[in-house]
C-alpha cells in the first residue's frame, strides 16, 4: 500500500492541521509529514500548489486528495481499519461521528476568541458572549463519553473523536478556561499521549511567529 502524505502547517497555530496529525499518529499509521508554514503576507504558493482549497490539512495518497480534518481522517480509518481510528461497536461508530462533526462545525465563539497556541502562557482572558456556552457543551459531550466508556479517552481507547478535541484541550488548558475535575483529568490524558507530546515538543521548536489576531 502506498504510504500517504500529509501536509499541514504550523505545529504551533494549525488547529486544523493537529486533527488529522494526531489521529494519524495516535493509530500508528504510517505516513509522510510535509510541513508548509503560514505566510500570512501573500498567502503561502506552496499551499496553494497542492491544495485544492489553497489551505491545509490535505492528505494525498496516490494520486488522490482528500482535505479536511474529519474527512482525512475517516478516509484513513477506512484505508486502515485495525488502526482504532473509529469505535468497532455501530452505535459507538455513529456517536463519534456526531460529536466529530459538532466540534468541525460549531463552537465558533471559542474558536474566534481563544486561538491555538502551544507556546501562549497560561492566562485567563476577557471572554465575549457565546464563549462559556460553547465551553459547557464541549464540557457536557466529554463528561456523556467518559461516563459511559469508562474512559480515559472518549471511547475507551484513543479514536479519530479524541484527535477532533485535541486543539480544544490546548484552548482550554492555555486559556484557563476550565474547573471540573472529569475535564481536568481528561486533559491530562490527552496531554500525556505520545502524539501530543511529540507535536507539542516540535510546536515548541519552530522559529515561526504569527499573530494571534491572523490565526
Amino acid at each position: 500500500m502506498d504510504r500517504p502524505t500529509l501536509y499541514i502547517a504550523n505545529k504551533n497555530f494549525s488547529s486544523w492541521s493537529f486533527r488529522p496529525w494526531m489521529a494519524l499518529t495516535g493509530a500508528g499509521v504510517d505516513f509522510e509529514e510535509v510541513l508548509i508554514p503560514f505566510d500570512y503576507a501573500g498567502g503561502n504558493p506552496n499551499i496553494k500548489a497542492i491544495s485544492p482549497t489553497g489551505r491545509v490539512p490535505l492528505l494525498q495518497h496516490g494520486a488522490l486528495k482528500i482535505w479536511e480534518s474529519l474527512a482525512i481522517i475517516e478516509y484513513v480509518a477506512e484505508l486502515y481499519p485495525d488502526a482504532g481510528l473509529l469505535p468497532r461497536d455501530r452505535a459507538e461508530r455513529a456517536l463519534a461521528r456526531s460529536v466529530s462533526m459538532e466540534m468541525l462545525s460549531s463552537f465558533r465563539a471559542l474558536r474566534s476568541a481563544c486561538p491555538m497556541n502551544i507556546r501562549r502562557p497560561k492566562g485567563r482572558i476577557a471572554l465575549p458572549d457565546g464563549v462559556d456556552a460553547d465551553i459547557s457543551r464541549i464540557e457536557t459531550i466529554w463528561r456523556d463519553l467518559l461516563q459511559q466508556s469508562g474512559g480515559p479517552f472518549l471511547f475507551g481507547a484513543f479514536s479519530g473523536a479524541d484527535a477532533m478535541f485535541a486543539p480544544v484541550v490546548n484552548r482550554f488548558d492555555i486559556y484557563d478556561l476550565v474547573s471540573r475535575n472529569d475535564t481536568l483529568a481528561y486533559m491530562v490524558t490527552m496531554k500525556a499521549h505520545p502524539a501530543w507530546r511529540k507535536w507539542e515538543e516540535a510546536a515548541r521548536a519552530e522559529p515561526w511567529i504569527v499573530p494571534e489576531d491572523e490565526v
